[in-house]
């Protein structure tokens, strides 16, 4: 038996960054407005890069995007659930990824165990949102930061995980968008897919081929 363990943002939800036009219209910003890249093109945006060089916190990076464009429309937005819902709306299921929903469904048809772990899940999306996500029933444990106040990659939150599972780490195939996330999972000693935002389908080809399950299943 193995166990499937994924990040939630980025992971199973789209990004922002995949979004922006639309985060846009819910403003009420003209098209183009937001032009924070990320992922898309780190050499356009230096806050990215410095927390892909650790001298910021991903909790910090979203912070600071999220006051920036609270300010372009004249608001002060204290918290990143009041971001998401002006911008995202509120059926977090519109950006959840087809792909990782197959996959999902595919890793629990194939005997597989299924985990969260999330830094800021419900910090992110709050708990009546995460309700919204009825897929997350069929998982078997949700270990979130926002709770346990211990972040990845510290290696007690890969130990809440494979606690609750009451599985070995080298069981557990763990997928995370941020490279130092996926070094704290090899660490422990997981198999680990660090996940291209901008090629989804490939990186959950990987998956597939780390849990041993054909891409037949998935459809």
């Amino acid at each position: 038996m193995k166990a499937l363990v994924l990040d939630y943002g980025g992971v199973i939800s789209k990004t922002p960054f995949e979004d922006w036009r639309n985060t846009e219209k819910a403003l009420g910003l003209p098209e183009g407005s937001i032009t924070i890249t990320g992922p898309f093109d780190p050499s356009q945006d230096p806050e990215w890069r410095a927390m892909q060089a650790g001298e910021m916190t991903e909790r910090e990076y979203w912070f600071q995007m999220m006051d920036r464009i609270g300010k372009m429309v004249g608001e002060e937005w204290r918290d990143m659930q009041t971001f998401i819902r002006r911008g995202r709306g509120n059926d977090p299921m519109i950006n959840t990824r087809p792909e990782a929903l197959a996959t999902i469904q595919a890793a629990k048809a194939a005997g597989c165990k299924l985990a969260i772990l999330s830094n800021e899940l419900d910090l992110f999306y709050g708990p009546e949102m995460r309700q919204k996500l009825t897929f997350l029933d069929g998982f078997d444990t949700i270990v979130d930061a926002t709770y346990t106040k211990v972040l990845k990659p510290d290696p007690r939150a890969f130990g809440f995980v494979t606690d609750a599972l009451d599985m070995p780490a080298e069981d557990c195939v763990f997928v995370d968008d941020q490279m130092k996330n996926i070094k704290g999972g090899q660490a422990v000693g997981m198999n680990c897919v660090h996940f291209d935002v901008t090629n989804p389908a490939g990186s959950y080809q990987e998956v597939f081929e780390k849990l041993g399950i054909g891409l037949l299943q998935a459809t």
